[in-house]
């Protein structure tokens, strides 16, 4: 039971019951009332977030516009930077193109000018080269004919010496024209060097020997005599030798002959008292001399060791002139 205004209600009353639900009614409403305006406060808070967030989102979008819009002009500045880059490059390059192109213009043009002179200066050169073979050639003809008549004019000679050589020959082949041409040659010599009061061809010595010339030197070392000789045979016959046994044949009879001449040279016209302690063996073959010096170097120390020299027409001519110079210094004096 329930009391309400001094009245009790039962509990199954249709009153009770009715207040019960109104009243359960109303705190239901209550509640979803409350429910309501919390919702509702919450509803507004995150609105207002949300107006937050849509307002930083506004800015933002609104700053990335700007940077959009900046970007862009630096865009447009780097695009226009590299387009007014690119420009002055094509220009340089055009320009250096073009400087390149007329130095090449102007070293061609130079090279050309060269060639035509250097070709025009080769073509003078092989024009006068040409003129003067043309008249070389002309000259060596004109030498040429005038060497071919001396070669006639020279034959003409040979042919005449041939005949000259065999009166040569018929004459060293006797033994006293051979004498003869030796102190004919050795006279010639000793009168182009010396004076001629200076020698004396065919001098009569003390001891009656007859010497080819005595040069009158002035002691000492006092005259000196020059006797010609010329040991032909044997060297003729050393010259034909063919085979070994003719060669040393010949050789021992060669010289045998040139020994044979230095000890009469010594013996007789190496006089005491009266001329040179030495005298000259005159050789009037410059051939013989050389075999002799070439090949019997004995027989020359053997002249040596008797104080007789052995002398060819060259190498009296150069032992006359040393006298001549000591009979000038013998006069000055």
């Amino acid at each position: 039971m329930i009391t309400l205004g001094g009245q009790e209600y039962a509990w199954s009353d249709p009153i009770v019951l009715a207040v019960l639900g109104g009243g359960v009614l109303a705190v239901l409403v209550l509640a979803l009332l409350l429910v309501s305006i919390r919702r509702a406060g919450r509803s507004a808070a995150l609105a207002e977030d949300l107006a937050r967030q849509m307002g930083g989102l506004g800015q933002a979008v609104t700053i990335l516009g700007q940077g959009q819009d900046q970007l862009t002009g630096s865009l447009r500045h780097v695009s226009d930077a590299q387009t007014a880059a690119q420009t002055q490059m094509i220009g340089a390059l055009e320009a250096r193109l073009s400087d390149v192109q007329q130095q090449m213009q102007d070293r061609l043009h130079d090279n050309a000018a060269r060639t035509a002179r250097a070709l025009a200066e080769m073509q003078e050169r092989m024009r006068e080269s040409l003129h003067g073979s043309t008249e070389k050639t002309t000259e060596s003809l004109t030498r040429l004919q005038e060497r071919l008549a001396a070669i006639d004019k020279a034959q003409t000679n040979i042919e005449k010496l041939s005949g000259d050589v065999l009166s040569l020959q018929d004459i060293l082949s006797n033994k006293q024209t051979r004498g003869a041409f030796g102190e004919i040659q050795l006279h010639d010599i000793v009168s182009k060097a010396l004076p001629s009061d200076s020698y004396t061809l065919q001098a009569t010595l003390g001891n009656n020997r007859r010497a080819d010339c005595l040069i009158h030197l002035p002691n000492p070392p006092g005259p000196i005599v020059i006797d010609s000789k010329f040991p032909l045979e044997a060297y003729e016959a050393l010259r034909r030798a063919g085979d070994e046994r003719a060669t040393l044949l010949a050789a021992r009879e060669f010289r045998a002959a040139v020994r044979k001449h230095i000890k009469d040279i010594s013996e007789r016209y190496i006089v005491e008292g009266e001329t040179a302690d030495g005298a000259l063996m005159f050789l009037p073959s410059e051939a013989v001399y050389a075999e002799l010096h070439s090949n019997f170097p004995e027989v020359v120390r053997d002249g040596f060791a008797a104080r007789v020299w052995i002398v060819s027409p060259t190498t009296c001519m150069a032992t006359l002139n040393t006298m001549r110079a000591i009979l000038k210094d013998a006069r000055m004096r």
